[in-house]
Formats: structure tokens, sequence, C-alpha cells
């Protein structure tokens, strides 16, 4: 299969494109006007300027599924105004550049999008499915606007799959790579209350789920998260077993608020969404690691 990526040399991104080479796929990286040559086929592409090298374009060929990745971190920086546009913008532009290459070469049959699980915005201890309403604080409606961007593609037939993405656990990178050195030296604590749901994903997981849709090529949003949603409480505490740690403390609100600011603390950081994977599920996904005991396990081998 030729599979185009979008964010290739992200968190996620990097370790699909190893994935699809393992499996023998041919993978085309969407790359930087500025980047390194890498050794695969890449396109170099402008999302904020709306440009891609036509000369690439036309090497590169048709595919037969792409997987949209791109867009700037969520939770690694204080969310002033010229950050959050350029949240929103990193994503809206890289999608709208990228149905815009591939309704003027028609061919490719399916495009797995990126999404996230802010989708439905903080709901307490409410149960979220793929049917349930979506939120509307700024996550939320960012990425109700990111999915839209798909439109054009899906009225002209290519089937679209929007990849709601939750907690994704590693030790390579996310929320997880930070927490670690904090509860390694017995400093890990409960964030806030501690009652708010989280739902992750292991980072294996969240990479066999793309896969599958890659391979299934389904229409329609999918909650990319382990059937394990948890309180951060409960989380707190199962990391902490398996680190044979202590972690005893507990960051109110308020300091969390002083260090990253209201926003980004109130939407992301103490967001409560228990969210589960209906669609995967009942499309015949199966987890490696359905559980946070397993995830936990998977993300520290």
């Amino acid at each position: 299969m030729r599979v185009g990526v979008t964010g290739s040399s992200g968190f996620i991104g990097s370790t699909l494109v190893a994935a699809l080479h393992e499996r023998g796929d041919d993978v085309i990286r969407f790359v930087r006007p500025d980047s390194p040559r890498v050794n695969e086929t890449s396109i170099r592409w402008d999302p904020s300027r709306g440009l891609a090298d036509e000369n690439d374009l036309q090497r590169v060929g048709a595919f037969d599924a792409v997987v949209n990745l791109a867009g700037a971190g969520i939770a690694d920086r204080r969310w002033t105004s010229a950050r959050k546009e350029e949240i929103r913008r990193s994503r809206l532009d890289a999608t709208a550049l990228l149905v815009r290459i591939l309704a003027a070469a028609p061919g490719t049959a399916f495009l797995a999008s990126g999404s996230a699980i802010g989708v439905y915005g903080s709901r307490g201890d409410e149960s979220l499915d793929e049917s349930s309403h979506v939120g509307d604080d700024f996550l939320a409606r960012v990425c109700t606007q990111w999915e839209e961007t798909t439109a054009p593609l899906e009225l002209a037939g290519t089937k679209v799959a929007h990849l709601r993405t939750g907690i994704v656990m590693s030790s390579r990178g996310g929320s997880l790579k930070k927490q670690l050195p904090l509860f390694r030296f017995g400093l890990g604590g409960v964030l806030g209350s501690g009652a708010q749901w989280i739902s992750p994903i292991s980072l294996r997981d969240e990479v066999r789920a793309i896969l599958w849709l890659l391979d299934t090529r389904p229409n329609g949003p999918f909650n990319l998260v382990a059937p394990a949603a948890l309180t951060n409480r409960s989380f707190t505490s199962a990391l902490a077993l398996q680190l044979r740690r202590p972690a005893r403390l507990r960051i109110p609100a308020s300091a969390l608020q002083v260090a990253l600011g209201r926003d980004l603390v109130t939407e992301a950081v103490l967001a409560s969404q228990r969210v589960v994977p209906t669609a995967l599920i009942e499309g015949g996904f199966t987890f490696e690691s359905p559980n946070i005991e397993s995830i936990i396990s998977s993300a520290l081998s």
C-alpha cells in the first residue's frame, strides 16, 4: 500500500512510519520545505502558505491512503492568544491543503485524519462515545472545525475516518514522558481533585488502530482510546505501584494554573473525559493493552 503521512516526524507519526515500513508499505512523507532529505519519498509543503511542491507531487503520484497527523502540540506550552491560534491554524491549514492536493489528483480511497477526544469538551462523569454531542470550549471547537475541513473529500466519495485520539502513553513522548521523572523520584501526585476522568491508550495500540483503519477503510469518527478510562487518582496510584514509588502529593488546580495558565489547565490538563471506543470495538479491533496496568507496562517497555 502507498500511504502518505503528514506529521510524520511527530510522536505518533514517527512510530506509525516505522510500523508501515515494517509491514512492507510504501511511505510518502509530507515535510517542511527546509526539512533535511529523508530516504523515503517525500513531498515538500508549507501549509501556513497553502503551498506544496508541484514537482514532488508529480513525482510521487497517487496514494492508496493518507494519514493526516499534522498539528502543533496542545499542552507543551502556555496558551497565549497567539499559541491558541497556532494550535488552530496548524490543524486547519494542513488539512485544508491536504484536501486540495487529494481533490486535484483523484484516486485516494481513504483518509485517516487527526482529531482528538477534546472534541467532547470536559464532561465530568458522563460516558462518551462517537454518538455523543460535541463540546463548546476552545479544543472542542478546534476539533470540530478540523473534522469539518475534510468535508469536500467526503462529498467527492473518499472514505474518511476521524481519529479522535485520547492520551497516548509512552515513555518516549506525550504527557507520560513528562510525568515519569517526577514519579521515579517519588514526587508524583494527584492533579487537582483527582476525580477527573482520563482516557488513555498505549502508543502501540494507537498505531495498531490506525493500521487497522487503513486496512478496513471505514467512514466516521473513531475514539482512539482503550476501554480503560479511569480517574486521575486511580491513574496516579497505578503508575506509582508499577514504578514502586510513593505518590502522596496533590498538586492543586491553583498551582497548575499559575504554572501553565488557566485555559490550558481547565480545558486540557484537568479536563474530565470518560471516553469509550465503541466504534473500534464494534468493528472488531482488539486491544493489546486494554487496561491501565497493561498500558503502563507497554509504555515502560
